[in-house]
């Protein structure tokens, strides 16, 4: 092959630099570090692209994305102009300029990839330590076992007055969501039942309390349900407004409403309650390691 003349001096290196700057912007769009109440663009994107719930990694799918991809470019680029780059790599180590450039993107790229992981690291040490949870007032509390597990008095998709006592003797998840939420809340929803047929523990009823009142009044919590795909011994839970929103604040759900569009920004939270009703264990943002707790259920 031969070398580039004056004229394609810097295409290969071109190329390069521009899967250089593929790759960070899919991994920064990957891993940058949101919170568990993240855009709905970007929560949306993060589970087309990278099949990444709310608050967690990318799957194995996402992951093959972020590293085999970039692989593969750079191997094309190196069968079709691996010569090229090369002669453009001593062209640029030939000026005092271009060794700056180069030792800068080297020392750029090393923090960035230093960065990324420590963020998997935390997310994944996250998993296996104490669970947090928002409460009403915004603060994040470091905890794993709730000794008392608040009242549930609401109206279910049925129409019928529920009470977290009447499914006393066997464990009940408990989640939050709302209707017009239309990628995280689904999702969460959904990855909750999906954790549980995993775990074997499809006997274990799903409650899942709205965090909009104003729109998913009673008469709408059966279509919700349906929407939602939930099982015949799942259930949505609504009332009137004061009634949920006094639930929710008992239930340390950190949340705010847009009263320009109705949206409503919550933690991703899921409860387990024991079976006994008389303690609890939390987990927010990546529900990933609900399996293992419903196992021990």
């Amino acid at each position: 092959m031969q070398l580039p003349t004056r004229a394609h001096r810097g295409v290969a290196v071109s190329a390069l630099a521009v899967i250089v700057v593929v790759t960070v912007g899919w991994w920064a769009l990957a891993l940058y570090p949101v919170g568990a109440t993240a855009p709905e663009w970007l929560a949306r994107t993060r589970l087309a692209c990278f099949g990444a719930a709310p608050g967690g990694l990318p799957n194995a799918g996402g992951w093959v994305l972020l590293v085999g991809e970039p692989i593969g470019m750079l191997a094309v680029l190196g069968i079709a102009w691996g010569n090229a780059l090369a002669a453009d790599f001593r062209w640029i180590r030939a000026r005092p300029a271009g060794r700056l450039v180069l030792a800068a993107v080297a020392v750029g790229l090393a923090l960035g990839a230093l960065q990324a992981g420590r963020i998997v690291t935390s997310t994944l040490a996250s998993r296996d330590g104490a669970a947090s949870f928002a409460v009403s007032d915004g603060r994040t509390m470091p905890v794993t076992r709730i000794p008392d597990v608040p009242p549930l008095n609401l109206i279910d998709q049925q129409g019928a007055v529920f009470a977290l006592s009447g499914l006393a003797g066997k464990p009940v998840l408990v989640t939050f969501a709302f209707a017009h939420c239309e990628t995280v809340c689904p999702t969460v929803v959904r990855q909750v039942m999906t954790m549980r047929e995993s775990a074997a523990r499809t006997d274990i009823p799903l409650v899942v309390v709205t965090v909009d009142p104003w729109r998913d009044v009673p008469s709408r919590l059966s279509a919700i349900a349906n929407g939602w795909g939930m099982a015949a011994n799942d259930l949505v839970l609504g009332g009137e407004i004061g009634r949920v929103n006094d639930a929710l604040d008992r239930w340390g759900v950190g949340r705010s409403r847009d009263e320009t569009t109705g949206d409503v920004s919550h933690a991703v939270l899921v409860v387990l309650v024991d079976a006994d009703h008389r303690a609890a264990t939390r987990v927010q943002g990546d529900v990933s390691q609900l399996v293992e707790l419903l196992r021990r259920a």
